[in-house]
This record gives C-alpha cells, sequence and structure tokens, in this order.
C-alpha cells in the first residue's frame, strides 16, 4: 500500500517551493512565499522541522542555516491526497469524483476534450475500449 502523504495548505505550498527549486535554504523557502503568505521565517522553519518529522523533507546543515529538500514527488503527494479526498467525500467511488467536478467545476471545451483524450486512452490501456 502507497504511503500516505496528507499534506495542510502550508505545507502544500512550501512543498511546491522545493519541487520547483530542488534543495532550498530556510530563508529562500520563505522569500519564496513571502508575498503570497506574509509569514514569518520563524513560522516557515517551524513548519519545514514538522515536516521533517512527517518525513516528506529532509534537511542538511550549510553554513549556519539549514537546506531542506522534497523526499517525495509532487505525483506521490497528489495520488496520496486525491485517494484520500475520493474515499473521504465520495466513499472511493472515482465516478462520483469525476461527475462532481464535471458538474460543479467551470470546464472549457478544451479541457473537457483534453479530459476525453485521457479517458480513452486510459480505457486502451486497460483493454477495456
Amino acid at each position: 500500500m502507497p504511503k500516505e502523504h496528507s499534506l495542510g495548505d502550508l505545507q502544500h505550498a512550501i512543498m511546491r517551493v522545493l519541487w520547483e527549486k530542488g534543495e532550498t535554504p530556510v530563508a529562500d523557502v520563505h522569500q519564496a512565499l513571502l508575498e503570497e503568505r506574509g509569514l514569518a521565517l520563524t513560522t516557515i522553519a517551524t513548519m519545514l522541522s514538522k515536516m521533517e518529522k512527517k518525513g516528506v523533507v529532509q534537511r542538511r546543515m550549510e553554513g549556519r542555516g539549514f537546506v531542506y529538500a522534497a523526499t517525495v514527488s509532487e505525483s506521490e503527494v497528489n495520488r496520496s491526497m486525491v485517494a484520500d479526498l475520493t474515499e473521504q467525500l465520495f466513499r472511493g467511488d472515482a465516478a462520483a469524483l469525476v461527475s462532481h467536478l464535471l458538474t460543479e467545476q467551470q470546464i472549457d471545451r478544451g479541457e473537457l476534450d483534453a479530459i476525453k483524450q485521457l479517458i480513452e486512452e486510459h480505457a486502451s490501456r486497460s483493454g477495456r475500449k
């Protein structure tokens, strides 16, 4: 069974910085989120420490500060969080999730065409066309 990687909003924002930049000093993570979040450097450092305990980031000492890197990929986190969402809100029914997205979200024609293409490709790979 894949490991669960459920992240809160701030944790996910921090991970996006690490996925984009790779190994990053705390101050640079803080700077990347400062305009959007307006949080203190100590808040980001505390959250990174909690995330290290969770096992989603690792740190090493560089000079006088810590440098952090993601230990899980964006796709692993997305997979885990979508599976959790599907289970919690739709009792594990992926069709109900897709139905909800199609009826409750604004989806333009291009996105709808892309979704249809993905469904066709998945059906072909699964041998269920």
